[in-house]
């Protein structure tokens, strides 16, 4: 195990059973949903299937980020144990709790002034935020010193690829991402909208597709344009998907088959309740590491 701790955010949208394995703490953003406030606990609270059908039936749940004083708790027992810290938070370019875990960093360095601790944006999100957290755990696994591995993630950061599209367009309404008539002239053409993270941590939309079969074939289309090596990528590929798993296998099953050299099976994971909070259902997200982002 490597010389510092690796901690993250909830919304890197990974199962609780793979931060036990491969020992990553991570500090729980929050949501209220019918009245009641619950952490961004990776399901255990409110189960997904769950979350997603109350949104159906109406529920608009509000998230709020980790707060200065949360990420201190978080922070300090690693530093009482002599411990230096990586913390890689959710994209700034979609919430400000990147601010707020610096704000931390600069308390606990008063209280602590022994101890590194470096906090990084990913630019990222969801489970494609979660691709650049394993990769650095690959990174600590290996002993790697915490400053060399600030400087791959900086590095390399803007290599991950996230692509989402989406069936439902009710939540991206409710949110203002788009006007009352896009989505419902959206939903009455059955268009799917394409959307990528860019260079500056921001979710876009990149293009409309008439049909969700469409939509899968142009998210797999584009994975051969910016994956490293294209159709020879043996890389990791994650998935995420809000309460449309048939949906995600679909998109994984045939990137198993145009990409023979992937490292391992793509790993399906639930968009989480803050992340999928503002997505709602139906949204299926691809993350590979590939070309730099642009705008």
């Amino acid at each position: 195990m490597g010389n510092f701790i690796l901690t993250c955010c909830s919304t890197a949208d990974m199962s609780r059973e793979y931060f036990e394995k491969r020992q990553i703490p991570y500090v729980c953003f929050h949501y209220t949903i019918d009245g009641n406030t619950f952490p961004d606990d990776l399901g255990k609270s409110i189960p997904f299937e769950e979350f997603y059908d109350r949104i159906t039936k109406g529920s608009t749940p509000v998230t709020s980020q980790v707060n200065v004083d949360e990420y201190c708790s978080f922070f300090e027992p690693f530093l009482k144990d002599g411990k230096d810290i990586l913390h890689l938070t959710l994209s700034s370019g979609i919430s400000g709790t990147h601010n707020s875990a610096c704000v931390a960093r600069e308390e606990m360095k008063v209280k602590y002034p022994d101890r590194t601790i470096v906090v990084v944006d990913s630019l990222g999100a969801s489970s494609g935020y979660g691709l650049l957290v394993d990769a650095v755990a690959d990174l600590r696994d290996k002993d790697m010193a915490i400053m060399d591995v600030v400087q791959w993630v900086e590095d390399n950061k803007l290599n991950v690829h996230h692509w989402f599209f989406s069936t439902d367009l009710t939540s991206f309404k409710r949110g203002g991402r788009i006007s009352a008539t896009s989505a419902m002239i959206g939903t009455v053409l059955n268009i799917c909208p394409l959307m990528n993270i860019n260079d500056k941590g921001c979710l876009i939309p990149v293009q409309k597709i008439r049909t969700k079969k469409k939509a899968i074939q142009e998210i797999v289309k584009v994975m051969e344009q910016h994956a490293i090596d294209g159709r020879d990528y043996s890389g990791k590929c994650f998935m995420s998907h809000s309460a449309c798993e048939k949906d995600a296998r679909e998109v994984a099953s045939l990137i198993e088959e145009r990409f023979p050299n992937l490292c391992g099976h793509v790993v399906i994971n639930n968009v989480g309740t803050v992340i999928g909070s503002h997505t709602g259902p139906g949204t299926v997200a691809l993350y590979y590491f590939g070309d730099k982002r642009e705008e």
